[in-house]
């Protein structure tokens, strides 16, 4: 029978005095008996110190535990029972040696660990019990409900609660609220956090658009969110990324609102999941996984599945727990008789060989790309790619100009795969405008990495379309954000123009100074086919010197084929995907114009 908590300095008087409570049982229908009581303050006078112990609803005493003169500090006690609405089964019966009523953190303990029940024991001086304080979890049936209900002082003589009937009929409501709250996001209930630099002069404006942000990305991955909090600090928490204190803010909220997930506006290191990880039960969330997840249910086609799962593999890997040293790594034979290798290690090696799997094929995906971005550039067709911040109206732009059907919606990152479609212009002139994914601040660089790919087909662009949502607050950084990342993946030498959408939600007059000075840029409502009259004209402007060149140079264009072809066939381990498509573009050559494939 282990004494836990604080037991340095302990006379053996104090540990015999200690390890008696073990033998104590409590009934169901009290919180404590009168010998438990006694006991309890007996040992805390004599060690000066706060002592407690974790009652099982059984009568068994589970843990003793002693702690310092102002706290008490419970050891690890498992997880949740596993049917929904339920409690611990353990009670917390402790003493207060300055005759303080419930702290925080017995109010904390109650909340994030679902105990049944926390009760403390007043003392006076002279160690006698004076009064009794206790709390539990109550159901909140309406926004601002209270997540405990605190009941004290009472004196021990008039602690009359049938412990047993009340815990019973808690659960029981706790259970019928879970069955009729109406279900409104298909991911659970969560509350978003970010933390921000207060020496920044706009850090509070700042911190109001990427909880925006955050709440839009948590609303198309499938969360409901319950609550949000901002926290201004001189830097971040090492352990913990927002203050102990916020953070058990933050655990109490989230009893109130039944959230159960945890969402970061930052990434979050191995070692402040952990630590974050031991303090509650909330699931944690970081900006990272959370993008990764909406591009895991967003990708469609093969090519972006693999993509998405390359950036899981690459973010989970360093988050693996470390290897247990104390076991061979090596996974039998001679001289590697013994534990073998850990399951740990097994799982790593596994996802390493997955990733250089996922990486060799995404190689020959872009090798098939190539092949297919070189048909079209030989045709003399100019490609036109659409660029910029996600839900900017991208889709809705290239469903206007072109009257496709691509997806769009009022969510970030609703279209993850590139979609090429073509634009006919009079003359017998026609264009291929390809859609991108959009682009977001802090994007994951193992998910930059991965979708890179995708961006060669805006490395061949001959002009880009910057999309920019007019109508929105954070409008400016969303610009910069998009310049910044076209910059670093080696785009921003492609001539461009600016395509401020959504001027249909604009005051009068506000969009007209959008783009006034700027003869790159145009405004347009993507729901208005109308207002797309002036882009098709600065279109054909733009394209009419690439669509002579293209005039001039057909049957170079063709020669270089057939010498494409004739290397190919002469090189010793050719490309069977390549010299099918060569041979087919060859013979495209010989259909009429307007029978020859454009697309993928």
């Amino acid at each position: 029978m282990q004494i836990q908590g604080n037991t340095t300095g302990l006379s053996p008087h104090a540990r015999k005095t200690l390890e008696r409570l073990y033998r104590r049982r409590v009934p169901l229908e009290a919180i404590a008996t009168p010998e438990l009581e006694k006991t309890l303050c007996e040992a805390s006078l004599e060690t000066s110190r706060q002592v407690g112990v974790l009652v099982h609803r059984s009568g068994a005493i589970d843990s003793v535990i002693v702690g310092d003169a102002s706290r008490l500090m419970l050891p690890d006690i498992g997880r949740l029972r596993a049917a929904h609405g339920r409690f611990r089964a353990l009670r917390l019966v402790h003493t207060h040696l300055f005759g303080e009523p419930l702290s925080r953190d017995d109010i904390l303990d109650l909340v994030r660990l679902r105990l049944d029940l926390v009760c403390a024991l007043q003392l006076s001086p002279q160690g006698e019990l004076r009064g009794v304080h206790y709390a539990y979890n109550t159901p909140a049936f309406k926004e601002g409900d209270p997540a405990y209900t605190a009941v004290g002082p009472v004196h021990p003589s008039r602690l009359v609660l049938d412990f047993g009937a009340h815990i019973a009929a808690l659960e029981g409501e706790f259970a019928r609220l879970s069955k009729t709250r109406p279900v409104t996001a298909k991911d659970g209930r969560a509350i978003l956090l970010h933390v921000g630099d207060r020496k920044k002069a706009d850090a509070a404006l700042v911190a109001e658009a990427r909880l925006a942000e955050l709440r839009e990305l948590s609303r198309t991955a499938g969360v409901e969110v319950m609550d949000s909090f901002v926290q201004l600090r001189d830097a971040v928490d090492a352990r913990y990324v927002a203050g102990k204190g916020k953070l058990d803010e933050i655990l109490l909220r989230a009893a109130e609102v039944d959230a159960t997930t945890l969402i970061f506006d930052c990434n979050l290191s191995p070692s402040q999941a952990s630590a974050i990880a031991k303090v509650t039960d909330l699931k944690l969330i970081d900006r990272t996984q959370l993008i990764l997840d909406i591009f895991a249910q967003r990708a469609e086609t093969a090519d972006g599945k693999l993509q998405v799962e390359l950036a899981q593999l690459k973010y989970t890997l360093p988050r693996l727990g470390q290897k247990d040293d104390s076991l061979s790594r090596l996974t039998g034979g001679i001289g590697g008789r013994g534990p073998g290798e850990t399951k740990l290690e097994i799982g790593r090696r596994r996802a390493r060989e997955r990733v250089s799997f996922l990486e060799a094929r995404l190689r020959k995906l872009a090798l098939q790309r190539r092949t297919r971005r070189r048909q079209r550039k030989r045709l003399g067709v100019p490609i036109v790619s659409i660029v910029g911040y996600t839900n900017a109206g991208k889709s809705t732009l290239l469903n206007a100009l072109t009257e496709s059907e691509v997806l769009t919606e009022n969510k970030l990152f609703a279209t993850l795969d590139t979609r090429s479609r073509r634009l006919r212009f009079p003359e017998d002139r026609e264009v291929v405008i390809t859609d991108t994914v959009g682009f977001i601040r802090d994007l994951p660089k193992d998910l930059k990495a991965a979708f890179r790919a995708t961006f060669e087909e805006t490395a061949d662009a001959d002009l880009l379309l910057h999309v920019v949502d007019a109508s929105d607050a954070d409008m400016d950084q969303q610009i910069e954000t998009t310049e910044q990342l076209l910059q670093e993946l080696e785009l921003h030498l492609i001539p461009r123009l600016v395509v401020f959408n959504k001027a249909d939600r604009l005051a009068p007059g506000a969009a007209e100074g959008l783009a006034r000075g700027r003869p790159d840029a145009v405004l347009v409502s993507a729901l208005d086919r109308e207002t797309t009259r002036p882009l098709l004209a600065l279109l054909a402007e733009r394209l009419q010197k690439r669509w002579l060149e293209a005039a001039l140079v057909p049957a170079a264009a063709e020669h270089a084929e057939r010498d494409d072809l004739h290397d190919a066939r002469d090189d010793g381990n050719p490309d069977p995907g390549e010299l099918t498509t060569l041979a087919e573009l060859l013979g495209a050559r010989a259909r009429p114009r307007h029978e020859r494939a454009l697309g993928h």
